[in-house]
């Protein structure tokens, strides 16, 4: 999803139609980006909050399960080179293979709840860290990495993308 510029037409409106329907569902675009300020603000990592929840002004963002520091510093390093082999995962060969494997193991059965404060402002979403195309192709959750990761920049193109007319 960073890499916004470098998808084609087609993957940057199905990016921007999620990204879209998030926004809406959590009060419009301005609230929606309100929510990744506050994230990207946040030291530590909210999602290292030992009470598993991250609130701000507009609403919160709630999961499940404890993450520690370790797996979102490995989370951060992987999500770089992700982009380059079309997979989260390393070679099996590779020395890291079994650390991302399992961050992958820890981190897949979390959901994200991002709800509202205002419940006028919409339903929320939720999220989940990632795409598992099959045994051993594993994608990080584009609106996952939007909303956690990316920079802000990033993710206001892709909520202002329109398709070239043909």
């Amino acid at each position: 999803m960073c890499d916004f510029n470098d998808l084609d037409d087609t993957a940057k409106q199905v990016y921007h139609e999620q990204l879209t329907e998030c926004a809406n569902s959590f009060g419009g675009t301005n609230f929606f980006l309100q929510l990744l300020e506050a994230i990207r603000r946040t030291k530590p990592h909210p999602l290292t909050a030992k009470n598993c929840e991250f609130t701000f002004s507009r609403g919160a963002v709630k999961w499940d399960k404890v993450i520690f520091a370790d797996k979102i510093t490995l989370l951060v390093e992987v999500r770089t080179s992700e982009s380059e082999r079309k997979n989260l995962l390393p070679d099996q060969s590779e020395k890291s293979y079994k650390r991302v494997l399992n961050l992958v193991r820890t981190l897949k059965p979390i959901t994200f709840d991002v709800i509202p404060k205002n419940m006028k402002d919409g339903d929320g979403f939720i999220l989940h860290p990632f795409d598992i195309i099959d045994e051993k192709t594993t994608r990080l959750n584009p609106l996952f990495d939007a909303v956690f990761f990316c920079s802000i920049e990033t993710t206001k193109k892709a909520l202002a993308y329109t398709p070239k007319a043909s």
